[in-house]
């Protein structure tokens, strides 16, 4: 009974010190950044105040996001190194409580932070990002939606199954034109059957006409080319206008995982470059995860004779802050400029931090 009171002590103390944190580094945030945003989209554009609130609104779940694994850090941190300057931590190691048994409360809590910012990053962080673009193209800066954009894609799905897929390599909103354009269509059992490829399909006014391309049409038995035809203009069949097009499509910080992982999928299959989504899709998970590793990091460190103040044990949590999101910034530009693969490059800051973590642990328990 005693284990289970002194768990909930300890996890109180560490929710409450990880609640304030949240707030004290969403509010530096807000204040170094969204705020200067709202204020320029003020002086620049005349926003509404409706707008500014909804983009004050749909613009804080991304901030919060990035304030889960730094306040994780700084409650193990500042909890820890409460518990030992008054001496608690002697008392309990003196009633036989072993380190790991102390610790377990925060990391277990580290691992229930790092699995609530997967979901929340999953289901909220994308609808929000979404929201916010369109009250800032649509409602502050009067965008028409008539913008340049790379990777077009656009799908025909009916009852769940995919139809029809385009592809585009560039929309030039200059000359209103999609430029290598790729077109499959599927049967009911989700198999390309058709294909058509052109160099450039142009906006007539009210339909797309492709120029000089090729039809193939796939035969059923190994996915081989039965019929081949060669076109100058080929009407491409879809519905939307230039304006829609360039709406429909997404940012890679406005897509869910299993968004991300399809378009992945679809850029491969044209031999586009990916080393850019498939950093935004694994760091989805990585930067989480930095609240688990976070929490093995600060409770051993907490419990350091030199951390015993508050000021101390901020100061050391901003350091250790930096040196990751360092290595998180360098692994990005690694996985981007294909040196390292993505997957590698992106998980490289936790690898660190997982290491010396157990090793922190490993000497404190001692």
């Amino acid at each position: 009974m005693h284990l289970r009171i002194l768990d909930k002590y300890i996890f109180r103390e560490v929710l409450l010190t990880f609640l304030f944190g949240i707030c004290a580094f969403s509010a530096v945030f807000i204040g170094s950044g969204t705020l200067f945003k709202i204020a320029k989209y003020i002086t620049d554009y005349g926003a509404s105040l409706q707008a500014v609130v909804k983009i004050f609104i749909f613009g804080l779940p991304s901030v919060i996001m990035w304030t889960f694994p730094m306040s994780m850090l700084l409650a193990s941190l500042l909890t820890f190194g409460r518990l030992s300057s008054s001496s608690e931590i002697t008392a309990m190691k003196s009633c036989g409580i072993s380190f790991g048994r102390i610790a377990a409360p925060a990391i277990i809590m580290g691992l229930i932070v790092s699995l609530c910012a997967i979901a929340f990053n999953e289901y909220v962080v994308p609808w929000a990002n979404t929201a916010y673009r369109n009250v800032l193209y649509y409602e502050i800066q009067g965008n028409n939606g008539m913008k340049s954009q790379e990777h077009i894609i656009l799908k025909d799905i009916e009852k769940g199954q995919i139809q029809r897929l385009v592809y585009a390599r560039l929309y030039d909103a200059d000359t209103q034109t999609l430029q290598g354009i790729t077109l499959q269509d599927f049967d009911a059992d989700g198999q390309v059957r058709h294909v058509e490829n052109a160099e450039y399909a142009e906006w007539s006014g009210n339909e797309w006409t492709m120029h000089n391309g090729m039809l193939y049409d796939i035969a059923s038995e190994e996915g081989k080319s039965e019929h081949t035809m060669r076109f100058s203009t080929q009407v491409l069949p879809i519905r939307a206008n230039p304006k829609q097009i360039v709406r429909e499509q997404k940012d890679p910080e406005e897509l869910t995982m299993k968004e991300l992982k399809a378009q992945i999928a679809i850029m491969k299959t044209q031999y586009a470059n990916t080393n850019k989504l498939e950093a935004e899709y694994y760091q989805r998970i990585t930067v989480p995860m930095a609240s688990l590793i976070f929490a093995l990091i600060g409770v051993p460190l907490g419990l350091q004779p030199t951390r015993n103040s508050s000021s101390a044990g901020f100061a050391m949590s901003v350091i250790i802050i930096f040196f990751y999101y360092a290595l998180m910034t360098m692994g990005n530009a690694l996985a981007r400029g294909g040196i390292l693969t993505p997957m590698l490059a992106v998980w490289l800051p936790n690898i660190v931090g997982l290491i010396a973590g157990f090793f922190l642990i490993r000497r404190a328990s001692r």
